[in-house]
This record gives C-alpha cells, structure tokens and sequence, in this order.
C-alpha cells in the first residue's frame, strides 16, 4: 500500500475554502469516479472519497488544506502520477481563488 498526504495552506477562511472543496470533490467525481462524501462542521469539513484501490480524505479548515489519501497495491505503482495529478488540481482550484482574496483585502483596506 502507498500513502499520499498534501498540505496546502490558504487564506480564504473556511466559507471560502468550503466552497473549493465542493469543486474539488466535484471534479473527483466526474474526472476520476470517485465516490465522495462531504460532511459540514463548525470549525472543519471532511470530503471522504473512494473508488476501487483508493479511499481517502480531504480535511478543509479556514487555513488549510489536507488530504490523505490510501493507495492499493495496483495503483501504488503509480503513486507519483496520481499525487503529482492531486496536486496539480488542488493548487489549480486555490491559485484561481487567490485573486478575488486579493480583492477583497483591497475593498477591506480602502476607505
């Protein structure tokens, strides 16, 4: 069995990032036929997903992102390509978020 875990920190506050996670599991659905599960909390959301030799969970706070995730032996051997392709996606979801933060900090700032 192989073991992915990626931590990506952010800035969004946990409505914001919520609302990535949902894309997130969204696309893992239709892209990789995922199953997945999302549960809502007070301080943290948990998107549990599987599929046949991968199950997994992305834990969403206000600051971060983490994702762990459980490879069976056959796609094991690919491990490199499938965290390499997770982290493509989920840097890909947060860097198109990054510019509306930006905004609105700016709105915050001005007077």
């Amino acid at each position: 069995m192989a073991d992915i875990h990626i931590e990506r920190e952010h800035t969004l506050g946990l409505a914001a990032a919520r609302k990535l996670a949902w894309q997130w599991a969204e696309q893992a659905e239709n892209e990789f036929d995922m199953s997945c599960t999302y549960e809502e909390g007070q301080k943290a959301d948990e998107v549990q997903f599987t599929r046949s030799g991968v199950s997994g969970c992305l834990r969403v706070t206000d600051d971060r992102f983490v994702l762990d995730a459980r490879l069976g032996f056959l796609l094991g051997a690919f491990k490199d390509r499938i965290e390499s392709e997770i982290v493509k996606n989920l840097d890909t979801l947060l860097a198109a978020k990054k510019p509306a933060a930006k905004k609105a900090a700016a709105k915050k700032k001005a007077p």
